[in-house]
């Protein structure tokens, strides 16, 4: 993650956001797409963030990385459910981590989810009937501290 201002953001700063938050996801279903028609389907879950509903100041990299994940996520949903593959994608909010260093990285307390919330989350969709498909999951903290 990169925190920062549109202003103070550079060229090679934002394309390093977008590269890993987006293209990578591209090549790695790019490259799943063909293994897993021929074992007859499977799943692909990208993890999002609720970034991308919930925008925030010095966020724009990562918030429109992630809006872009969402979007691309449905259109890949579409596009291969008839082949027996089910995308889906996952949106934690506040997740009790060291991401995005110093800044934004500080220790969120008790009440952020956990690493294994959102894990717990991807290990239903893998279990889950295959007659339906829930394609987006969001997962936020029960009880964040109270804005004053």
């Amino acid at each position: 993650g990169l925190f920062k201002s549109v202003a103070e953001t550079t060229v090679e700063e934002w394309q390093t956001v977008i590269d890993t938050n987006l293209t990578g996801v591209f090549y790695c279903c790019r490259s799943a797409i063909p293994h897993l028609r021929a074992r007859g389907g499977g799943w692909i879950i990208n993890i999002s963030s609720l970034a991308a509903k919930n925008a925030f100041v010095d966020g724009a990299a990562y918030c429109a990385s992630k809006a872009a994940l969402n979007q691309f996520s449905e259109a890949l949903m579409q596009e291969v459910r008839y082949d027996g593959i089910r995308v889906a994608y996952v949106m934690p909010g506040s997740v009790s981590t060291d991401f995005g260093g110093p800044r934004r990285g500080t220790p969120k307390g008790d009440w952020a989810l956990q690493v294994e919330d959102v894990a717990e989350v991807v290990t239903d969709l893998l279990s889950h009937p295959s007659r339906s498909l829930p394609s987006r999951v969001e997962i936020r903290p029960a009880q964040p501290p109270r804005k004053s």
